[in-house]
């Protein structure tokens, strides 16, 4: 009942009716797969595309909520969802080795980018990271963070950390989102200021504004900006009702042959979004 519960309650808030779900039947649908999921995924319309090829080859229906990572990840602590789609390696490598997640299978991959205003005032455009993120410091020009335990939000801490920078979380020029990824673009543009986001939603929001967005990437390349996805099976160990058998033909078919083609034929604006990567 408690899977059941938070499960209308992430319908709930996508805009889908009580009415609807109690008349579909897809809770009780032992053909139904949930997955908790990143907002780059869902955002770039990755997972629209996808979901229809897995449904025609295993016969079985995806269902996801999209939130940040560590969100993700407690909703399968929780007994919430039966699969894993997220893109912080070192929350993920966590979650599994207490026991919560099985199968970590390493899927695709893109890169961050910090991208910020053409005016560019901390003058980033060009340099590394670091130095990046000092010019921003140094200039107190307005940074937008995730702040929401997301794998962009981890992997931002983690620059500030490599650059030997204390994090500015209680400068007034840092400010803290606490939501998606393109929400927290619009942010920045809002404020005039700098934020982290991966490749494939900014290409999505590129191409959202005809291919002239007023956000452009000005620092790119890093060898610190990669940006690993990871499917995760939840471990029926821990949660007797996840759909184990299922979650692992999902990896299975997005680490195959069909699944990583798909990958790496999804563009947006003529440019690709995720490079698959199963071994």
């Amino acid at each position: 009942m408690k899977r059941l519960s938070t499960i209308i309650k992430l319908f709930l808030l996508m805009g889908i009716s009580a009415a609807v779900l109690a008349t579909s039947g897809w809770a009780a649908d032992d053909n139904v797969l949930m997955m908790a999921t990143t907002t780059s995924t869902n955002d770039t319309g990755l997972l629209d595309y996808l979901a229809p090829h897995f449904n025609k080859a295993s016969g079985l229906e995806l269902r996801w909520t999209a939130t940040g990572t560590g969100k993700a990840l407690e909703l399968g602590k929780n007994c919430d969802v039966d699969v894993l789609l997220v893109h912080s390696p070192e929350a993920e490598l966590k979650f599994v080795e207490e026991g919560y997640g099985i199968h970590r299978t390493p899927i695709m991959y893109n890169d961050f980018v910090i991208i910020g205003p053409a005016a560019d005032p901390a003058g980033i455009k060009g340099k590394s990271v670091a130095e990046s993120l000092a010019a921003i410091m140094a200039k107190k020009a307005v940074f937008v963070s995730r702040g929401d335990k997301s794998g962009t939000h981890n992997k931002e801490l983690e620059l500030w950390k490599t650059a030997k920078l204390t994090l500015p979380e209680k400068e007034s020029w840092y400010v803290q989102s606490g939501q998606g990824m393109l929400a927290t673009i619009n942010m920045a543009f809002e404020k005039k200021g700098y934020t982290l986001t991966d490749r494939g939603t900014y290409i999505k929001y590129e191409a959202d504004k005809g291919g002239q967005p007023p956000m452009v990437i000005l620092v790119e390349g890093d060898e610190t900006l990669r940006n690993q996805y990871s499917v995760i099976v939840v471990n029926q160990k821990r949660c007797e009702k996840a759909k184990s058998g299922m979650a692992q033909k999902f990896a299975f078919w997005m680490s195959g042959p069909q699944g990583q083609m798909l990958i790496k034929e999804f563009t947006q604006n003529g440019k690709q979004l995720f490079t698959p990567n199963a071994k």
